[in-house]
């Protein structure tokens, strides 16, 4: 292993700004809707500061334990992910929204198992690949074990139902098997049926008429004004508070559309808050912070002393990577609406924690990098 270098200063601060941003946007977005429902304007703050000073206990953690480390859990990790992704589908899940996707005690002590399935995948998948690199080229052994393990997790968390955070384990793993080192042919035909299961799925919930609510979310993106009080409703009050943040915002805790408006602003939609208040010129900041931590992921990823540690960067920043752009793309009508938070910024205890654990391994395998770090 390469001799020890400090941690990358600039991820480690990009992360701290977005988290900082987080809690200061989750308390903004939030607290017109817990004063009137909950009698406390500062329940979501609390609540978010806490998981934040988990969050961060957690990325010491990590990034002071060598990564490899952890090789040595990757098949536990993998087996408990799917013990905890087959539970929350039994009466032992806890439903909200019409979704099944929390394991707990009562609405506090909550967490999600599929954000445990996707820390249990850049252990596992990284570590087997590692493990057997010179078989990554045949299809027995380089390719078809990952189908079927993308094949289990995407079942088990497409049925809570939760198809976006599916797609995103979907990616991720796919980016660390293709780093990994299959062939290229493997990757073309792999990445054709993909396309075509993809449009014949699109196709069967558009035209079989058995799409339901799906259907409904692919015809509102296409038209959101066609149903704007019911379907299209949210979509707009997005828009509409994207669109009224001009250059720079109507000011901090100044949105219109948080109270009682937009539904849920503090979760998936908490950028179109942040574009309304902090405008343009705040939106931007989030973005190139995103950027700059992808950044630099990629850089530690290509600069890793070994396989095992440009896979598990490559399986992190592949992760925040996904979730970033099909968040902010939902809350501009750039797709059609799906459930998922915004990395570091969306309220959510168990995503926080995930997506700073795993930033903490990155920062660990950074410290055994040749990265430049001016």
């Amino acid at each position: 292993m390469a001799k020890k270098q400090p941690l990358d200063f600039i991820l480690l601060i990009s992360v701290c700004m977005l988290v900082a941003i987080g809690i200061i946007m989750v308390f903004s977005s939030s607290y017109s809707y817990t004063l009137v429902n909950l009698g406390d304007g500062y329940h979501y703050l609390k609540r978010v500061s806490i998981w934040a000073v988990v969050g961060t206990l957690a990325m010491i953690f990590f990034s002071k334990v060598n990564y490899w480390h952890w090789s040595k859990y990757a098949n536990l990790a993998f087996i408990v992910s799917i013990i905890l992704l087959i539970l929350v589908l039994t009466p032992l899940g806890i439903e909200r929204n019409y979704a099944r996707r929390w394991l707990g005690v009562g609405e506090s002590l909550t967490f999600m198992p599929s954000e445990v399935a996707k820390f249990a995948a850049i252990i596992f998948i990284p570590t087997s690949i590692s493990r057997k690199k010179e078989k990554m080229q045949t299809f027995s052994q380089g390719i078809l074990p990952y189908l079927m393990i993308i094949g289990l997790y995407f079942g088990l968390i497409f049925k809570q139902p939760d198809f976006s955070t599916a797609f995103v384990v979907v990616v991720m793993i796919f980016a660390m098997v293709f780093v990994g080192g299959i062939k290229f042919s493997h990757f073309l035909s792999i990445a054709g049926t993909g396309v075509g299961a993809i449009t014949l799925l699109l196709a069967y919930i558009l035209f079989s008429g058995k799409g339901g609510y799906k259907a409904e979310r692919i015809t509102t993106f296409l038209d959101p004004w066609k149903d704007p009080t019911d379907k299209g409703y949210q979509v707009i009050q997005s828009l509409l508070a994207i669109g009224t943040g001009g250059i720079f915002g109507r000011g901090l805790g100044r949105s219109v559309q948080k109270h009682f408006y937009l539904p849920e602003p503090q979760n998936d939609f908490i950028f179109s808050i942040i574009a309304e208040e902090l405008g343009f010129i705040g939106g931007i900041t989030v973005i190139l912070l995103f950027m700059i931590l992808i950044w630099r992921g990629i850089k530690i990823a290509m600069s890793a002393p070994d396989m095992l540690g440009c896979l598990m960067s490559t399986g992190v920043i592949t992760m925040i990577a996904v979730q970033v752009m099909i968040n902010i793309a939902v809350a501009t009508s750039s797709m059609p609406a799906t459930g998922i938070p915004l990395p570091f910024i969306s309220y959510g205890g168990s995503s926080l924690v995930i997506f700073m654990s795993a930033i903490g391994i990155v920062l660990n395998i950074s410290k055994h990098t040749n990265l430049d770090r001016s």
